[in-house]
């Protein structure tokens, strides 16, 4: 007696998706490994760069960054985005061709997709046409510390220059925090750190005070911070008194200014505070009532524009 087996039916289209998974699918799967190997390459290759010119900064005795070193980074940074973007565009064309959809039939839905589009890209384009002038113009680079006007918003956005693209800045604040700002909402920027700095104390006295006096422990104090062998390095001229700025009914305001390394004003700022404090208590001067020493800071070169 003979058994005979027969073979189950196989299910309609099985033919047809062994073959697409064993042609089209390991292509596609191919194009997708393939284009997050490259991303990684690239975010690898940028650290590296970027680590190179980080460790030149670190190794060599300057106590800031050259305007060129902050370039070089922003423009690796750039690159980097750039070439992301180029990597997945180029992965999705291939695999929609994998796929057999024909692309002369994306022409006509793209033409009324782009236009449908067109209204709520615009602030994307504007994004990257002002990152673009950005990096040209070097208007500000990687650890620059800036002052970003943003539209529809009073207060402005200040911090250190972390990462620049073509789309967004993102800068970290004093208290630690990181601020997103897209290029096209910067109206203004403002660079606190590029080529020199200004430090800028205004001291407000009562109306009685010997402007003389003042004048002369301020010039005396001046003399001392250039002196000093912590604060020299950070100061390119000595500190000057600029006598005084403003005139109330019920008070003066005199001020003190100093040239600075770039980003350097804040803190030789804070020593000339501490040195004014202790020298007008020693002098027996007193500030104005209710009024403390306020610190600026100017740059020196004119405020850039960002893209609008």
């Amino acid at each position: 007696m003979h058994t005979v087996l027969l073979a189950a039916p196989t299910p309609a289209g099985t033919d047809k998706l062994i073959r697409f998974l064993s042609l089209q699918g390991v292509q596609i799967a191919l194009f997708i490994v393939g284009a997050m190997i490259m991303t990684r390459f690239i975010q690898w290759g940028t650290a590296r760069i970027t680590g190179r010119i980080d460790q030149s900064f670190t190794e060599s005795d300057e106590l800031v960054r050259s305007e060129s070193a902050k370039h070089r980074h922003s423009v690796a940074q750039v690159i980097s985005w750039v070439a992301i973007v180029i990597v997945y565009v180029i992965a999705v064309f291939n695999i929609i061709r994998a796929l057999g959809v024909p692309i002369t039939g994306f022409v006509a839905p793209a033409t009324v997709l782009g236009a449908a589009l067109g209204f709520g890209a615009q602030r994307v384009v504007q994004d990257l046409l002002a990152g673009f002038f950005i990096i040209t113009e070097k208007q500000y680079g990687f650890g620059d510390v800036v002052e970003l006007t943003i539209v529809g918003s009073v207060a402005t956005a200040e911090g250190t220059v972390e990462d620049v693209t073509l789309r967004i800045t993102k800068i970290r604040s004093a208290d630690g925090e990181v601020i997103t700002v897209p290029n096209g909402q910067i109206v203004k920027a403002t660079n606190l750190s590029k080529d020199w700095a200004r430090s800028v104390v205004d001291i407000p006295l009562p109306v009685g005070a010997d402007i003389s006096r003042v004048n002369e422990i301020l010039h005396r104090i001046g003399q001392q911070a250039f002196a000093d062998p912590r604060m020299r390095p950070l100061l390119l001229d000595e500190p000057t008194p600029m006598g005084v700025t403003e005139m109330e009914v019920d008070g003066v305001t005199v001020r003190i200014v100093a040239r600075t390394l770039p980003g350097k004003q804040f803190e030789v700022s804070r020593d000339l505070r501490a040195r004014i404090v202790r020298a007008f208590g020693r002098a027996g001067i007193s500030l104005a009532p209710g009024e403390s020493i306020e610190t600026g800071a100017m740059v020196s070169t004119t405020q850039r524009e960002g893209g609008e």
